[in-house]
């Protein structure tokens, strides 16, 4: 089979890219979710423009990125027990009803014109400890809203669509509005829309389930997912890239402001633009992890794009033009959600039912917890040494990850297609099948062998 036709398999019709909005509870979610998100990142570029504007401070643009996610790294393995324990649909349900109050706080404090920098030290705080319950059950409750389990990888792309999506739409928007208004009205904006993702998730309806932890200690239900996390090899070296990506990677976003004001003589409308140029990049990323019709070979992806990423970083280094920047965050966020969705998508794969809550703990905490340490780090190296350099530093160190995950990514690939084999995610084709045993007479029915389950 030429390379060009091994390429094509891995891609499905674009009708099957959104094959999991067949199932009712997926597709309510999905439209709830789309219109929160929205709102969710006008108030990202409103906060980050805010901050910017009332200290002039790179470094509290960092201190404000290490309070919003730094709850997340400390509570999200406990959190996590809770969400193998307990209804996840019920947690997530309660998590955007605080989220929406503490939009509500933020947007009366800034419309009144009494906002401080405090003040947002604190809600921020607040934001983060939610999120610490939101983020294990939103991640693990992908699977419960689709009906068919083979469409888990297509919901997860999905998901990543939309976020991106919204990533694209919501700083546009919150630029122009900013502009016009000031940064108060996208804090409104954003409030209003989380009744979207709360009258959804009230109408999503799932069937009882039993937990098996559910009588278990909380302590030894921890130790029990922690042990399952880190001994499993392939779970526990996904969780490490994401990691390495989360402290030296991904935080390059939290000094886009001072990029689009130092670097590039901008303004909120400049910011706008950027993340909108990410956004873009990412949403493609999203569609082309969503016509994937396999979870075949996403290690492979992962090594690519992670290089991808870092050297995209490094070059935006480099730029003191708005469309050469566009350009080249534009590949970093094509890059960026490839690899996520990979990593999500292989963790989720891998998991299993009863643990998965704890693990995408783990995630959450890998993904949003280790983002706040690399925020700090990431403000405090560029007020030292400049944003130009502190790109450099943050990319090449995020190249180097990719050569250490695909070290390891070859060394556990029997582990990946053993468990594959063993959840039945894994279907053999006769064409597929190893000449021996075609010599022998096997036809492909019994997953035995599985060939071409990593490349």
């Amino acid at each position: 089979m030429m390379p060009f036709q091994v390429f094509l398999k891995d891609f499905s019709t674009l009708s099957n890219i959104f094959s999991s909005l067949r199932s009712r509870n997926y597709r309510l979610y999905f439209i709830g979710q789309g219109i929160s998100l929205i709102g969710t990142w006008m108030q990202n570029i409103a906060l980050s423009w805010l901050v910017y504007r009332l200290t002039d401070s790179v470094f509290l643009l960092g201190v404000i990125g290490f309070t919003t996610h730094i709850p997340t790294f400390i509570l999200a393995p406990f959190t996590g027990v809770l969400t193998d324990r307990f209804n996840r649909l019920k947690i997530m349900r309660g998590a955007q009803v605080f989220f929406m109050l503490q939009a509500l706080t933020m947007t009366v404090l800034v419309l009144l014109n009494i906002i401080e920098v405090w003040h947002i030290v604190a809600l921020s705080i607040v934001f983060g400890i939610i999120s610490s319950f939101d983020a294990p059950a939103r991640q693990s409750l992908v699977v419960d809203l689709i009906d068919d389990p083979r469409n888990l990888g297509n919901a997860i792309a999905l998901n990543s669509a939309l976020f991106n999506g919204a990533r694209l739409i919501g700083p546009a928007i919150a630029g122009i509005t900013i502009a016009a208004v000031g940064e108060g009205m996208s804090f409104l904006i954003n409030t209003i829309s989380y009744l979207a993702v709360i009258g959804a998730l009230l109408m999503v309806k799932l069937p009882s389930r039993e937990r098996k932890s559910s009588g278990a200690e909380f302590r030894k239900s921890f130790a029990e997912g922690f042990s399952y996390t880190f001994r499993t090899v392939p779970i526990r070296v996904l969780i490490l890239i994401l990691a390495v990506l989360s402290l030296f990677g991904f935080p390059f976003i939290v000094l886009l402001p001072a990029y689009a004001k130092e670097l590039l003589m901008g303004g909120s409308d400049t910011l706008g633009f950027l993340m909108s140029g990410l956004g873009a990049g990412a949403l493609t990323g999203s569609i082309i992890m969503a016509a994937r019709k396999t979870i075949m070979g996403l290690g492979k992806v992962i090594t690519v794009n992670v290089v991808v990423f870092g050297g995209a970083v490094i070059l935006a280094s480099f730029s003191s033009h708005l469309g050469i920047s566009l350009l080249f965050l534009y590949f970093g966020g094509l890059s960026m959600i490839l690899a996520l969705a990979a990593i999500n998508t292989m963790i989720q794969s891998l998991a299993d039912e009863d643990k998965r809550g704890r693990v995408m703990s783990f995630y959450a905490m890998a993904l949003m917890g280790t983002m706040p340490i690399g925020n700090l780090l990431a403000g405090t190296v560029a007020s030292g040494i400049g944003i130009r350099n502190t790109l450099i530093i943050g990319g090449t160190i995020t190249i180097l990850s990719a050569f250490w995950f695909e070290h390891n990514r070859r060394s556990m690939r029997s582990t990946i297609r053993t468990i594959y084999r063993d959840k039945g995610l894994v279907t053999i084709l006769p064409d597929e099948v190893p000449e021996p045993a075609r010599e022998v007479g096997f036809t492909g029915q019994s997953p035995v062998y599985t060939s071409k389950v990593t490349r």
